[in-house]
């Protein structure tokens, strides 16, 4: 559902200087002085950025109230993110909030244009989250997608996917080890689905007049699977992007969920560099579903069959045979 969370191009902040590198490269370990401008700044990147204004002068104030009781000191860099994503969701449990450590970087550190290119080289060597495409027994066809890469890379790859699923009699989509992705793939996938243009999901941003609304597309390349039964694998893993196809397709009545309950993660954003030193994921936006009103924020998408993860796909080509079989025999007496 983020297009922050693939192919995302951090600014370049400047080098410290060359005492400071090598202290903070051998230990990781922050001066005071350096560790508090950064909380500082952490916190207001939060206040100005998070989807709920209230929420974020919650997590500001509490960050300021950790490194006053000295809960940042002494500690590596790598352990400080771990503590500080721990902090940020302690207000309101928002997993996308997070933070990793940057570290020092050098003049040698490549522009972006260059980090663009690697990070597209490295979404071409997953094949853009579409890790496998087969035909089981039955003809039950079978889609294992890691994950939603923008449309505008991954689109010749999804499509030809879908070619070659085009004749199948039943579909299991396995997102059990999908973490979530860019929505531009969730409504070019979902545009298989549908014969009539279908209001999938909206969203909610921060500083924004309005929705921003996401309907399938009027035209796909191939063959529609309109009557196809659906079947749609999940696990507590599944997140984001991930949970956005599951629940879109179980609110419209078009797949039955198979699985555990979603990680629940509806708010998307964007990562911003703090201090040169972490970078953190805020949530700017929320999902808003035309059919419920709501998301799955914090519950996760309940599965219509409620199996663990390793029984879902199992399960699921148990209940597409069966579907298959009550098709095949409306058909025969309807002739």
């Amino acid at each position: 559902m983020l297009s922050s969370l693939v192919l995302v191009l951090a600014s370049i902040p400047s080098a410290p200087t060359a005492p400071l590198m090598q202290k903070e490269q051998a230990t990781g370990e922050l001066p005071p002085e350096k560790l508090e401008g950064l909380i500082e700044a952490l916190a207001k990147e939060i206040e100005r950025s998070y989807v709920f204004p209230d929420v974020a002068h919650e997590i500001g104030a509490r960050l300021r109230e950790r490194l006053y009781a000295g809960a940042y000191e002494g500690i590596s860099l790598e352990t400080l993110a771990g503590r500080l994503t721990t902090d940020l969701r302690s207000v309101n449990s928002d997993k996308h909030l997070r933070v990793s450590p940057v570290g020092p970087r050098s003049v040698e550190q490549p522009p972006d244009h260059a980090q663009r290119e690697q990070e597209l080289a490295e979404a071409r060597r997953s094949n853009y989250g579409f890790q496998k495409v087969e035909i089981l027994d039955d003809n039950v066809g079978y889609l294992d997608l890691r994950g939603f890469l923008p449309l505008e890379v991954a689109r010749d790859t999804a499509a030809g996917a879908m070619g070659f699923l085009g004749n199948v009699d039943a579909l299991i989509i396995d997102l059990r080890a999908n973490g979530g992705g860019e929505p531009s793939m969730i409504q070019f996938l979902c545009s298989y689905f549908f014969a009539e243009r279908t209001h999938l999901n909206d969203f909610e941003w921060r500083g924004k007049e309005g929705l921003e609304e996401y309907w399938t597309f009027p035209e796909v390349p191939g063959k529609r699977l309109l009557d196809v039964p659906i079947f749609v694998l999940t696990s507590s893993y599944t997140f984001s992007a991930a949970e956005e196809l599951t629940y879109n397709l179980r609110n419209l009545e078009r797949a039955m969920i198979v699985g555990e309950t979603t990680g629940g993660g509806a708010h998307p954003g964007d990562t911003h560099d703090v201090a040169g030193l972490v970078r953190v994921f805020i949530p700017q936006g929320r999902a808003i579903n035309p059919i419920t009103k709501t998301n799955w924020e914090g519950v996760g998408v309940e599965p219509h069959v409620k199996v663990p993860a390793e029984q879902a796909l199992d399960t699921a080509r148990r209940e597409a045979i069966k579907a298959i079989a009550e098709r095949r025999d409306k058909a025969a007496v309807s002739h």
